[in-house]
Protein backbone atom coordinates (compact mmCIF):
# COMPACT_ATOMS: atom_id res chain seq x y z
CA UNK A 1 0.00 0.00 0.00
CA UNK A 2 1.65 3.21 -1.25
CA UNK A 3 0.79 6.64 0.07
CA UNK A 4 1.20 8.15 -3.41
CA UNK A 5 -0.41 6.52 -6.43
CA UNK A 6 0.40 7.77 -9.92
CA UNK A 7 -2.16 6.83 -12.52
CA UNK A 8 -3.57 7.57 -15.95
CA UNK A 9 -5.74 5.97 -18.61
CA UNK A 10 -3.62 5.19 -21.63
CA UNK A 11 -5.13 5.00 -25.11
CA UNK A 12 -4.03 1.34 -25.28
CA UNK A 13 -2.38 -1.08 -22.91
CA UNK A 14 0.73 -1.13 -25.08
CA UNK A 15 1.40 2.56 -24.36
CA UNK A 16 3.44 3.06 -21.19
CA UNK A 17 2.96 6.49 -19.61
CA UNK A 18 6.25 8.35 -19.91
CA UNK A 19 4.98 11.23 -17.78
CA UNK A 20 4.15 9.04 -14.78
CA UNK A 21 7.61 7.53 -14.85
CA UNK A 22 9.21 10.97 -14.89
CA UNK A 23 7.08 12.00 -11.90
CA UNK A 24 7.99 8.95 -9.85
CA UNK A 25 11.68 9.17 -10.71
CA UNK A 26 11.75 12.74 -9.39
CA UNK A 27 9.89 12.19 -6.09
CA UNK A 28 13.19 12.07 -4.23
CA UNK A 29 12.81 10.54 -0.74
CA UNK A 30 9.09 10.02 -1.43
CA UNK A 31 9.72 7.66 -4.33
CA UNK A 32 9.68 4.56 -2.10
CA UNK A 33 6.30 5.64 -0.75
CA UNK A 34 4.82 5.75 -4.26
CA UNK A 35 3.68 3.40 -7.02
CA UNK A 36 2.44 3.56 -10.61
CA UNK A 37 -0.94 2.05 -11.50
CA UNK A 38 -1.76 2.31 -15.22
CA UNK A 39 -5.05 1.58 -16.95
CA UNK A 40 -6.50 2.12 -20.41
CA UNK A 41 -9.61 3.84 -21.70
CA UNK A 42 -11.37 0.54 -22.40
CA UNK A 43 -11.61 -0.13 -18.67
CA UNK A 44 -14.59 1.19 -16.72
CA UNK A 45 -13.81 4.22 -14.50
CA UNK A 46 -15.82 2.60 -11.69
CA UNK A 47 -13.56 -0.47 -11.76
CA UNK A 48 -10.46 1.73 -11.88
CA UNK A 49 -11.69 3.80 -8.93
CA UNK A 50 -12.31 0.62 -6.94
CA UNK A 51 -8.78 -0.62 -7.56
CA UNK A 52 -7.19 2.70 -6.66
CA UNK A 53 -9.20 3.22 -3.48
CA UNK A 54 -8.54 -0.35 -2.34
CA UNK A 55 -4.82 0.46 -2.20
CA UNK A 56 -5.51 3.09 0.51
CA UNK A 57 -3.43 5.95 -0.91
CA UNK A 58 -3.35 9.41 0.61
CA UNK A 59 -2.61 11.06 -2.75
CA UNK A 60 -3.63 10.04 -6.27
CA UNK A 61 -1.93 11.86 -9.13
CA UNK A 62 -3.81 11.59 -12.43
CA UNK A 63 -2.41 12.39 -15.89
CA UNK A 64 -5.10 13.97 -18.08
CA UNK A 65 -4.70 13.92 -21.85
CA UNK A 66 -6.85 14.58 -24.89
CA UNK A 67 -7.62 10.87 -25.30
CA UNK A 68 -8.83 10.30 -21.72
CA UNK A 69 -10.61 13.52 -20.71
CA UNK A 70 -14.10 12.03 -20.43
CA UNK A 71 -12.96 8.93 -18.55
CA UNK A 72 -10.71 10.97 -16.25
CA UNK A 73 -13.60 13.27 -15.32
CA UNK A 74 -15.74 10.28 -14.39
CA UNK A 75 -12.86 8.73 -12.43
CA UNK A 76 -12.20 11.87 -10.38
CA UNK A 77 -15.91 12.31 -9.69
CA UNK A 78 -16.14 8.74 -8.40
CA UNK A 79 -13.05 9.01 -6.20
CA UNK A 80 -14.24 12.23 -4.58
CA UNK A 81 -17.69 10.74 -3.91
CA UNK A 82 -16.49 7.41 -2.55
CA UNK A 83 -13.31 8.50 -0.77
CA UNK A 84 -13.30 12.29 -0.40
CA UNK A 85 -10.37 12.09 2.06
CA UNK A 86 -8.02 11.05 -0.77
CA UNK A 87 -6.21 14.06 -2.22
CA UNK A 88 -6.55 14.10 -6.03
CA UNK A 89 -3.85 15.95 -7.98
CA UNK A 90 -4.24 16.53 -11.70
CA UNK A 91 -1.57 17.18 -14.30
CA UNK A 92 -0.98 16.86 -18.02
CA UNK A 93 -1.53 18.99 -21.12
CA UNK A 94 -5.33 18.79 -21.05
CA UNK A 95 -5.53 20.57 -17.68
CA UNK A 96 -2.57 22.92 -18.19
CA UNK A 97 -4.50 25.52 -20.20
CA UNK A 98 -7.95 27.06 -19.88
CA UNK A 99 -8.19 25.05 -16.68
CA UNK A 100 -10.33 27.46 -14.68
CA UNK A 101 -13.42 26.53 -16.71
CA UNK A 102 -12.97 22.75 -16.53
CA UNK A 103 -15.27 20.63 -14.37
CA UNK A 104 -12.53 18.11 -13.61
CA UNK A 105 -10.32 20.88 -12.19
CA UNK A 106 -13.17 22.03 -9.94
CA UNK A 107 -13.58 18.49 -8.59
CA UNK A 108 -9.89 17.82 -7.90
CA UNK A 109 -8.00 19.06 -4.85
CA UNK A 110 -5.02 20.40 -6.84
CA UNK A 111 -4.05 20.91 -10.46
CA UNK A 112 -0.46 21.40 -11.58
CA UNK A 113 -0.09 23.13 -14.94
CA UNK A 114 2.93 22.70 -17.16
CA UNK A 115 5.78 20.25 -16.63
CA UNK A 116 5.15 18.88 -13.13
CA UNK A 117 8.29 16.74 -12.75
CA UNK A 118 9.52 18.58 -9.65
CA UNK A 119 6.40 20.53 -8.67
CA UNK A 120 4.51 17.31 -7.95
CA UNK A 121 7.19 16.15 -5.49
CA UNK A 122 7.05 19.47 -3.63
CA UNK A 123 3.26 19.34 -3.42
CA UNK A 124 3.23 15.73 -2.18
CA UNK A 125 5.73 16.59 0.56
CA UNK A 126 3.57 19.49 1.73
CA UNK A 127 0.42 17.34 1.79
CA UNK A 128 2.04 14.43 3.63
CA UNK A 129 3.58 16.80 6.18
CA UNK A 130 0.14 18.20 6.91
CA UNK A 131 0.93 21.57 5.33
CA UNK A 132 -1.12 21.57 2.12
CA UNK A 133 -0.98 24.84 0.16
CA UNK A 134 -4.07 27.03 0.06
CA UNK A 135 -3.77 27.67 -3.69
CA UNK A 136 -5.40 24.81 -5.63
CA UNK A 137 -3.94 25.79 -9.00
CA UNK A 138 -0.15 25.40 -9.10
CA UNK A 139 1.82 26.69 -12.05
CA UNK A 140 5.01 24.63 -12.34
CA UNK A 141 8.32 26.27 -13.13
CA UNK A 142 9.97 24.95 -16.27
CA UNK A 143 12.46 22.29 -15.09
CA UNK A 144 15.95 22.15 -16.56
CA UNK A 145 17.00 18.72 -17.85
CA UNK A 146 20.17 18.70 -15.76
CA UNK A 147 18.06 18.99 -12.60
CA UNK A 148 15.84 16.01 -13.42
CA UNK A 149 16.34 12.35 -12.60
CA UNK A 150 15.95 10.44 -15.85
CA UNK A 151 13.04 7.96 -15.68
CA UNK A 152 14.30 4.89 -17.51
CA UNK A 153 14.79 2.76 -14.39
CA UNK A 154 11.00 3.04 -13.90
CA UNK A 155 10.42 0.71 -16.87
CA UNK A 156 10.05 -2.78 -15.45
CA UNK A 157 10.39 -6.19 -17.12
CA UNK A 158 6.69 -6.26 -18.11
CA UNK A 159 7.03 -2.85 -19.79
CA UNK A 160 10.08 -4.01 -21.69
CA UNK A 161 8.37 -7.22 -22.78
CA UNK A 162 4.95 -5.87 -23.73
CA UNK A 163 4.93 -2.07 -24.09
CA UNK A 164 6.31 0.77 -26.17
CA UNK A 165 9.33 2.27 -24.45
CA UNK A 166 9.38 6.06 -24.79
CA UNK A 167 12.57 8.09 -24.48
CA UNK A 168 13.52 11.74 -24.98
CA UNK A 169 16.79 13.55 -25.56
CA UNK A 170 15.22 17.02 -25.57
CA UNK A 171 12.09 18.96 -24.70
CA UNK A 172 10.51 21.89 -26.41
CA UNK A 173 10.26 23.12 -29.99
CA UNK A 174 11.78 26.18 -31.71
CA UNK A 175 8.81 26.62 -34.03
CA UNK A 176 5.57 28.52 -33.48
CA UNK A 177 2.96 26.50 -35.38
CA UNK A 178 -0.33 27.77 -33.99
CA UNK A 179 -2.16 24.43 -33.90
CA UNK A 180 0.46 22.75 -31.70
CA UNK A 181 1.04 22.84 -27.93
CA UNK A 182 4.76 22.47 -28.53
CA UNK A 183 4.74 26.01 -29.92
CA UNK A 184 4.18 27.16 -26.32
CA UNK A 185 7.12 25.11 -25.06
CA UNK A 186 10.24 27.15 -25.79
CA UNK A 187 13.19 27.05 -25.75
CA UNK A 188 14.45 23.59 -26.69
CA UNK A 189 16.14 22.03 -23.66
CA UNK A 190 18.67 19.31 -24.34
CA UNK A 191 19.50 16.36 -22.10
CA UNK A 192 23.27 15.90 -21.88
CA UNK A 193 24.34 13.11 -24.24
CA UNK A 194 26.77 11.95 -21.56
CA UNK A 195 23.79 11.28 -19.25
CA UNK A 196 21.39 10.09 -21.91
CA UNK A 197 23.34 7.46 -23.82
CA UNK A 198 24.31 5.35 -20.78
CA UNK A 199 20.59 5.14 -19.99
CA UNK A 200 19.94 3.87 -23.52
CA UNK A 201 22.65 1.27 -23.03
CA UNK A 202 20.93 0.12 -19.85
CA UNK A 203 17.65 -0.30 -21.75
CA UNK A 204 19.41 -2.22 -24.52
CA UNK A 205 21.05 -4.48 -21.95
CA UNK A 206 17.60 -5.10 -20.42
CA UNK A 207 16.29 -6.31 -23.77
CA UNK A 208 14.61 -3.22 -25.24
CA UNK A 209 14.60 -3.36 -29.04
CA UNK A 210 12.02 -0.68 -29.91
CA UNK A 211 12.75 2.90 -28.90
CA UNK A 212 10.25 5.68 -29.53
CA UNK A 213 11.76 9.16 -29.19
CA UNK A 214 9.20 11.81 -28.24
CA UNK A 215 11.47 14.77 -29.07
CA UNK A 216 9.58 17.20 -31.29
CA UNK A 217 12.65 18.10 -33.36
CA UNK A 218 15.15 15.27 -33.11
CA UNK A 219 17.41 16.51 -35.92
CA UNK A 220 17.56 20.15 -34.76
CA UNK A 221 20.92 19.78 -33.01
CA UNK A 222 23.32 18.12 -35.44
CA UNK A 223 25.89 17.17 -32.80
CA UNK A 224 23.35 15.47 -30.55
CA UNK A 225 21.38 13.71 -33.29
CA UNK A 226 24.61 12.43 -34.87
CA UNK A 227 25.80 11.04 -31.53
CA UNK A 228 22.48 9.25 -30.93
CA UNK A 229 22.33 7.78 -34.43
CA UNK A 230 25.94 6.63 -34.16
CA UNK A 231 25.17 5.03 -30.79
CA UNK A 232 22.37 2.89 -32.23
CA UNK A 233 24.25 2.15 -35.46
CA UNK A 234 27.20 0.74 -33.51
CA UNK A 235 24.81 -1.49 -31.54
CA UNK A 236 22.63 -2.59 -34.43
CA UNK A 237 21.10 -6.04 -34.04
CA UNK A 238 18.17 -7.89 -35.61
CA UNK A 239 14.86 -6.33 -34.60
CA UNK A 240 16.26 -3.03 -33.34
CA UNK A 241 13.80 -0.28 -34.29
CA UNK A 242 14.10 3.42 -33.48
CA UNK A 243 11.41 6.05 -34.10
CA UNK A 244 12.20 9.78 -34.37
CA UNK A 245 10.19 12.93 -35.14
CA UNK A 246 12.22 15.04 -37.54
CA UNK A 247 12.23 18.54 -39.01
CA UNK A 248 11.53 17.72 -42.67
CA UNK A 249 13.67 20.42 -44.30
CA UNK A 250 16.77 19.83 -42.16
CA UNK A 251 18.87 16.85 -43.22
CA UNK A 252 22.54 17.84 -43.61
CA UNK A 253 25.09 15.56 -45.23
CA UNK A 254 26.53 14.38 -41.90
CA UNK A 255 23.13 12.94 -40.93
CA UNK A 256 22.52 11.51 -44.40
CA UNK A 257 25.73 9.50 -44.23
CA UNK A 258 24.74 7.98 -40.89
CA UNK A 259 21.12 7.30 -41.82
CA UNK A 260 22.07 5.52 -45.04
CA UNK A 261 24.09 2.96 -43.04
CA UNK A 262 21.10 1.61 -41.10
CA UNK A 263 19.50 -1.60 -42.38
CA UNK A 264 16.05 -1.36 -43.98
CA UNK A 265 13.27 -0.82 -41.46
CA UNK A 266 15.52 -0.06 -38.48
CA UNK A 267 14.65 3.65 -38.50
CA UNK A 268 11.27 5.32 -38.70
CA UNK A 269 10.98 9.07 -39.21
CA UNK A 270 7.74 10.84 -38.40
CA UNK A 271 7.74 13.90 -40.63
CA UNK A 272 5.29 16.66 -39.80
CA UNK A 273 4.59 18.52 -43.04
CA UNK A 274 0.96 19.52 -42.30
CA UNK A 275 0.44 21.64 -45.43
CA UNK A 276 2.06 22.30 -48.80
CA UNK A 277 0.15 25.57 -49.21
CA UNK A 278 2.61 28.43 -48.46
CA UNK A 279 -0.19 30.89 -47.71
CA UNK A 280 -1.75 28.52 -45.18
CA UNK A 281 1.66 27.89 -43.61
CA UNK A 282 2.16 31.63 -43.23
CA UNK A 283 -1.27 32.03 -41.62
CA UNK A 284 -0.43 29.47 -38.91
CA UNK A 285 3.16 30.75 -38.41
CA UNK A 286 4.76 27.62 -39.81
CA UNK A 287 8.15 27.92 -41.50
CA UNK A 288 9.50 25.29 -43.87
CA UNK A 289 11.44 25.12 -47.10
CA UNK A 290 9.33 22.98 -49.43
CA UNK A 291 12.01 22.38 -52.05
CA UNK A 292 14.49 21.19 -49.45
CA UNK A 293 11.78 19.11 -47.78
CA UNK A 294 11.02 17.35 -51.06
CA UNK A 295 14.72 16.75 -51.74
CA UNK A 296 15.13 15.21 -48.27
CA UNK A 297 12.14 12.89 -48.60
CA UNK A 298 13.27 11.71 -52.02
CA UNK A 299 16.74 11.05 -50.61
CA UNK A 300 15.24 8.96 -47.80
CA UNK A 301 13.15 7.00 -50.31
CA UNK A 302 15.90 6.43 -52.88
CA UNK A 303 19.02 6.02 -50.76
CA UNK A 304 18.01 4.70 -47.33
CA UNK A 305 15.88 2.04 -45.71
CA UNK A 306 14.06 4.55 -43.48
CA UNK A 307 10.33 4.00 -42.99
CA UNK A 308 8.77 7.46 -43.46
CA UNK A 309 5.50 8.35 -41.72
CA UNK A 310 4.43 11.78 -43.00
CA UNK A 311 1.67 13.94 -41.50
CA UNK A 312 -0.78 16.33 -43.18
CA UNK A 313 -3.56 18.28 -41.46
CA UNK A 314 -6.91 19.05 -43.08
CA UNK A 315 -9.03 21.97 -41.91
CA UNK A 316 -6.34 24.62 -41.46
CA UNK A 317 -7.46 28.21 -42.09
CA UNK A 318 -7.14 29.08 -45.77
CA UNK A 319 -6.85 25.45 -46.97
CA UNK A 320 -9.37 24.28 -49.55
CA UNK A 321 -10.14 20.71 -50.51
CA UNK A 322 -8.35 21.28 -53.83
CA UNK A 323 -5.19 22.75 -52.28
CA UNK A 324 -5.07 19.94 -49.72
CA UNK A 325 -5.50 17.37 -52.50
CA UNK A 326 -2.64 18.96 -54.46
CA UNK A 327 -0.42 18.74 -51.38
CA UNK A 328 -1.41 15.13 -50.72
CA UNK A 329 -0.62 14.12 -54.30
CA UNK A 330 2.71 15.93 -54.14
CA UNK A 331 3.61 14.14 -50.92
CA UNK A 332 2.52 10.75 -52.27
CA UNK A 333 4.85 11.20 -55.25
CA UNK A 334 7.78 11.43 -52.81
CA UNK A 335 7.18 7.86 -51.71
CA UNK A 336 6.60 7.86 -47.94
CA UNK A 337 5.44 4.50 -46.64
CA UNK A 338 2.63 6.12 -44.64
CA UNK A 339 0.70 9.38 -44.95
CA UNK A 340 -1.39 10.25 -41.93
CA UNK A 341 -4.24 12.60 -42.75
CA UNK A 342 -5.13 14.35 -39.51
CA UNK A 343 -8.13 16.58 -38.88
CA UNK A 344 -7.30 19.91 -37.25
CA UNK A 345 -7.87 19.97 -33.49
CA UNK A 346 -8.30 23.04 -31.31
CA UNK A 347 -6.03 22.03 -28.46
CA UNK A 348 -6.49 24.01 -25.25
CA UNK A 349 -4.13 26.96 -25.09
CA UNK A 350 -3.05 27.01 -28.72
CA UNK A 351 -3.22 30.33 -30.61
CA UNK A 352 -5.07 28.81 -33.59
CA UNK A 353 -8.19 30.35 -32.04
CA UNK A 354 -7.18 33.77 -33.37
CA UNK A 355 -8.50 32.63 -36.78
CA UNK A 356 -11.95 31.64 -35.51
CA UNK A 357 -13.83 34.77 -36.55
CA UNK A 358 -12.22 35.50 -39.92
CA UNK A 359 -12.28 31.89 -41.14
CA UNK A 360 -15.50 30.83 -39.36
CA UNK A 361 -13.74 27.97 -37.60
CA UNK A 362 -16.23 25.69 -35.81
CA UNK A 363 -14.88 22.97 -33.51
CA UNK A 364 -16.46 20.17 -31.52
CA UNK A 365 -16.77 20.90 -27.81
CA UNK A 366 -15.83 17.30 -27.02
CA UNK A 367 -12.33 15.84 -27.08
CA UNK A 368 -10.42 15.58 -29.34
CA UNK A 369 -11.93 18.97 -30.35
CA UNK A 370 -11.77 18.37 -34.09
CA UNK A 371 -12.88 21.03 -36.53
CA UNK A 372 -16.41 20.54 -37.90
CA UNK A 373 -16.40 23.15 -40.66
CA UNK A 374 -14.93 26.50 -41.64
CA UNK A 375 -15.45 29.22 -44.19
CA UNK A 376 -13.94 27.21 -47.04
CA UNK A 377 -14.92 23.67 -46.02
CA UNK A 378 -18.55 22.83 -45.23
CA UNK A 379 -19.39 20.11 -42.72
CA UNK A 380 -20.16 17.39 -45.28
CA UNK A 381 -16.87 18.00 -47.07
CA UNK A 382 -15.07 17.76 -43.73
CA UNK A 383 -16.83 14.45 -43.13
CA UNK A 384 -15.71 13.13 -46.48
CA UNK A 385 -12.07 13.82 -45.64
CA UNK A 386 -12.55 12.33 -42.17
CA UNK A 387 -13.77 9.13 -43.84
CA UNK A 388 -10.89 9.33 -46.32
CA UNK A 389 -8.39 9.45 -43.43
CA UNK A 390 -9.82 6.35 -41.75
CA UNK A 391 -9.97 4.23 -44.89
CA UNK A 392 -6.57 5.42 -46.14
CA UNK A 393 -5.07 4.25 -42.86
CA UNK A 394 -6.67 0.80 -43.16
CA UNK A 395 -6.00 0.29 -46.85
CA UNK A 396 -2.78 2.15 -47.66
CA UNK A 397 -0.89 2.92 -44.44
CA UNK A 398 -1.40 -0.56 -43.04
CA UNK A 399 0.57 -2.15 -45.87
CA UNK A 400 -2.20 -4.73 -46.31
CA UNK A 401 -3.03 -3.77 -49.91
CA UNK A 402 0.13 -2.27 -51.34
CA UNK A 403 -0.25 -3.57 -54.89
CA UNK A 404 -4.02 -3.30 -55.12
CA UNK A 405 -4.47 0.21 -53.71
CA UNK A 406 -2.37 1.87 -56.42
CA UNK A 407 -4.83 0.64 -59.05
CA UNK A 408 -7.40 3.07 -57.65
CA UNK A 409 -5.46 6.00 -59.13
CA UNK A 410 -3.87 4.25 -62.09
CA UNK A 411 -3.84 5.73 -65.61
CA UNK A 412 -2.71 9.18 -64.41
CA UNK A 413 -5.73 9.80 -62.22
CA UNK A 414 -5.08 12.24 -59.34
CA UNK A 415 -4.53 10.00 -56.30
CA UNK A 416 -6.37 12.02 -53.65
CA UNK A 417 -9.62 12.48 -55.53
CA UNK A 418 -9.47 8.92 -56.87
CA UNK A 419 -9.19 7.51 -53.36
CA UNK A 420 -11.85 9.94 -52.15
CA UNK A 421 -14.14 8.49 -54.82
CA UNK A 422 -13.47 5.04 -53.36
CA UNK A 423 -14.19 6.12 -49.78
CA UNK A 424 -17.40 7.88 -50.84
CA UNK A 425 -18.44 4.73 -52.71
CA UNK A 426 -17.51 2.48 -49.78
CA UNK A 427 -19.41 4.60 -47.28
CA UNK A 428 -22.47 4.64 -49.52
CA UNK A 429 -22.39 0.82 -49.64
CA UNK A 430 -21.52 -0.01 -46.03
CA UNK A 431 -22.67 3.07 -44.12
CA UNK A 432 -19.56 3.07 -41.92
CA UNK A 433 -15.77 3.45 -42.04
CA UNK A 434 -14.68 1.65 -38.89
CA UNK A 435 -14.57 -1.99 -37.73
CA UNK A 436 -14.58 -3.28 -41.31
CA UNK A 437 -12.89 -6.71 -41.59
CA UNK A 438 -9.96 -6.98 -43.98
CA UNK A 439 -11.75 -9.63 -46.04
CA UNK A 440 -14.63 -7.19 -46.53
CA UNK A 441 -12.24 -4.42 -47.53
CA UNK A 442 -10.66 -6.79 -50.06
CA UNK A 443 -14.03 -7.69 -51.53
CA UNK A 444 -15.04 -4.04 -51.78
CA UNK A 445 -11.75 -3.13 -53.46
CA UNK A 446 -12.40 -5.85 -56.01
CA UNK A 447 -15.96 -4.63 -56.58
CA UNK A 448 -14.84 -1.01 -56.96
CA UNK A 449 -12.01 -1.78 -59.36
CA UNK A 450 -14.25 -3.89 -61.58
CA UNK A 451 -17.22 -1.51 -61.58
CA UNK A 452 -15.42 1.85 -61.52
CA UNK A 453 -12.02 1.12 -63.07
CA UNK A 454 -13.11 -1.56 -65.59
CA UNK A 455 -10.49 -4.04 -64.44
CA UNK A 456 -10.88 -7.78 -64.95
CA UNK A 457 -11.77 -9.60 -61.76
CA UNK A 458 -9.02 -12.22 -62.11
CA UNK A 459 -6.29 -9.59 -62.45
CA UNK A 460 -7.57 -7.96 -59.26
CA UNK A 461 -7.64 -11.34 -57.56
CA UNK A 462 -3.98 -11.82 -58.43
CA UNK A 463 -3.08 -8.49 -56.87
CA UNK A 464 -5.09 -9.24 -53.74
CA UNK A 465 -3.56 -12.70 -53.36
CA UNK A 466 -0.10 -11.12 -53.59
CA UNK A 467 -1.10 -8.54 -50.97
CA UNK A 468 -2.52 -11.20 -48.65
CA UNK A 469 0.67 -13.24 -48.97
CA UNK A 470 2.84 -10.18 -48.32
CA UNK A 471 0.82 -9.47 -45.18
CA UNK A 472 1.67 -12.96 -43.96
CA UNK A 473 -1.81 -14.42 -44.37
CA UNK A 474 -1.93 -18.10 -45.26
CA UNK A 475 -5.72 -18.37 -45.65
CA UNK A 476 -7.61 -16.59 -48.43
CA UNK A 477 -11.36 -15.89 -48.46
CA UNK A 478 -13.21 -18.55 -50.44
CA UNK A 479 -13.93 -16.19 -53.34
CA UNK A 480 -10.24 -15.30 -53.63
CA UNK A 481 -8.78 -18.81 -53.59
CA UNK A 482 -6.95 -19.68 -56.82
CA UNK A 483 -7.97 -22.60 -58.98
CA UNK A 484 -4.48 -24.06 -58.59
CA UNK A 485 -2.35 -23.77 -55.46
CA UNK A 486 0.16 -20.92 -55.43
CA UNK A 487 3.69 -22.30 -55.24
CA UNK A 488 5.36 -19.19 -53.90
CA UNK A 489 7.53 -18.74 -50.87
CA UNK A 490 6.28 -16.37 -48.24
CA UNK A 491 8.25 -13.11 -48.09
CA UNK A 492 11.13 -12.97 -45.66
CA UNK A 493 10.46 -10.17 -43.22
CA UNK A 494 13.00 -8.24 -41.16
CA UNK A 495 13.18 -9.87 -37.72
CA UNK A 496 10.65 -8.59 -35.16
CA UNK A 497 9.93 -5.24 -36.78
CA UNK A 498 6.48 -3.78 -36.02
CA UNK A 499 3.80 -5.30 -38.28
CA UNK A 500 3.15 -2.31 -40.54
CA UNK A 501 6.81 -1.56 -41.07
CA UNK A 502 7.51 -5.24 -41.78
CA UNK A 503 4.81 -5.35 -44.47
CA UNK A 504 6.21 -2.28 -46.20
CA UNK A 505 9.74 -3.66 -46.04
CA UNK A 506 8.85 -7.08 -47.40
CA UNK A 507 6.99 -5.50 -50.32
CA UNK A 508 9.79 -3.09 -51.17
Amino acid sequence: MSEILLTTLNAKYIHASFGLRYLRANLGPLRERSAIAEFDIKQRPLDIAAQLIARLPRIIGIGVYIWNTRESLELVSLIKKIAPHICVVLGGPEVSYECEMQQIVALADYTITGEADTAFAILCAQILEGKPPAERLIRADLPLPENLVLPYAEYDSDDIAHRVVYVEASRGCPFTCEFCLSSLDVPVRQVSVNRFLPEMQTLLDAGVLRFKFVDRTFNLNLTVSSAILRFFLERMRPGLFVHFEMVPDRLPDALRVLIAQFPPGALQFEVGIQTFNPEVAKLISRRQNYDRLEENLRFLKDHTGVHVHADLIFGLPGETLQSFADGFDRLLSMGPQEIQVGILKRLRGTPIVRHDALWSMVYSDQAPYEILCNRLVPFEEMQRVRRFARIWDVVANSGNFQQTVARIWADERPPFFSFLEFTDWLHAKLGRTDSIPLDTIAAQLCDFLTSKRSMHAESIHELLRADFANAGRTEFPKWLRPKAPIMKERPVRPATLPKRQARHQSAA
